[in-house]
């Protein structure tokens, strides 16, 4: 239980870049991702932007072997954990060696398969089905996709909590090689942009209509705009890491899980969940609330959302909000899904390094009594500790504190 956990490793596909640095200077720039939606009709949806991953070329990273049994999430996945095993130094042969696991958070995986695959059965005919499209039709196709495709002999995961995905992913890794049940993990999320999610999220009513007002904390805020990415961190223990040469990037401090039995219904039931995490995850890491320099925040316009995110760091901080520096990068990434939590991180990390937090683009009229110190302008920041909160659309809630 004393073991520390480093991250040695980062990898990401974005829609704002495919480097950590170049994902943070894209944020302190303000830029944004969301754009246009291109390549279907979203005409009955009624949505007209999104913020995909363009451009996205999987040759560019894994080569043209092999890539048919990958759908997109898996594309996207797999060239994540590539990216994140050469920033940590390893290769496949370090990876088996190492008996590295994966442990992916996503809340739908492969949706676009799972309908094609049931699209093309009940027109044409069971026996037109795809065998191979069938093989992706499951929650953990991408995480054992990318297992095969790395040669991760250690355990796989799939974590579906809804948004929290991705940051229950690296939570549930930091406990595995805490407790020596894994000597080094890939942990993050990934999440594809597609017609189905589109029409799952409008008809669940959390879209943002009209989109220019789907920006955290703004009280014109009324919902999210999609999003798609994947983020893997690489988990090791802190004395494996240093035996291997290894330079850490970060580390992991403490985490914790909640649920709201009202999914978001009872307001005070909804902030008490994240409430709860909050101070877990500090009461894991050794903390007094004093000591976090920054809070990378899961807002992404959601109104009800939003405000239990904002009323539970308020409680835990007790008027200490109005200085705490707030990033929040769904204003200019979407909302990435099971993506979400390793991008927050990796941002969080990333503006603990530069010594500067992005500012929430197109932020205007914070809504009244939210007390937090957001502001559309980047701003200089110090420390060395940053929380990172999710909170869902569905009850789920989870915080993890990580240090430079």
């Amino acid at each position: 239980m004393n073991r520390r956990v480093v991250i040695t490793g980062a990898g990401l596909v974005s829609a704002l870049g495919d480097r950590p640095a170049s994902l943070v200077d894209a944020l302190l720039e303000g830029r944004s991702a969301i754009r246009p939606i291109e390549g279907f009709d979203t005409a009955g949806l009624g949505v007209r932007v999104g913020a995909p991953v363009a451009g996205f070329v999987e040759k560019t990273y894994l080569g043209i072997k092999n890539l048919r049994p990958l759908d997109r999430t898996a594309r996207l996945v797999v060239a994540a954990a590539k990216l994140a095993a050469d920033d940590a130094g390893l290769n496949i042969q370090s990876l088996r060696a190492n008996e590295a696991g994966l442990a992916l958070g996503t809340m739908f995986c492969s949706v676009r398969t799972i309908a094609e695959f049931d699209r093309r059965a009940i027109t044409a005919g069971v026996e037109y089905a795809s065998v191979m499209d069938f093989a992706n039709s499951v929650i953990n196709a991408a995480a054992g996709q990318t297992a095969i495709w790395h040669g991760l002999t250690g355990l796989n995961a799939t974590i579906c909590g809804g948004l929290t995905s991705g940051l229950q992913a690296l939570a549930f890794g930091f406990d595995m090689i805490r407790l020596g049940r894994s000597k080094m993990l890939l942990a993050g999320g990934g999440e594809e942009f597609c017609y189905e999610a589109l029409a799952g999220f409008s008809r669940a009513g959390w879209l943002a209509m009209p989109e220019e007002f789907a920006i955290p904390y703004d009280r014109r805020r009324n919902g999210l705009i999609l999003g798609e990415g994947a983020a893997l961190l690489v988990l090791e223990e802190a004395d494996a890491a240093a035996a291997r040469g290894a330079t850490a990037l970060g580390e992991i401090k403490g985490q914790a899980i909640g649920f709201d039995p009202s999914r978001g219904k009872d307001p005070a039931s909804a902030a008490n969940a994240l409430e709860r995490c909050i101070r877990e995850a500090l009461g894991e890491a050794g903390l007094e609330p004093a000591a976090v320099d920054l809070l990378s925040a899961s807002a992404n316009g959601s109104v009800a959302a939003d405000r239990a995110e904002a009323a539970a760091v308020k409680a835990v901080f007790n008027g200490r909000t109005s200085s705490l520096p707030v990033m929040a990068i769904k204003a200019m990434l979407g909302e990435p899904v099971g993506a979400g939590g390793a991008l927050q991180t990796i941002a969080a990390l990333e503006a603990l390094r530069a010594g500067v937090a992005p500012g929430i683009a197109g932020l205007g009229e914070m809504e009244e009594g939210f007390g937090l110190a957001a502001a559309a302008a980047r701003r200089e920041i110090s420390g060395a500790n940053a929380l990172i909160t999710s909170i869902g659309l569905d009850g789920n809630a989870c915080a993890v504190v990580v240090g430079k």
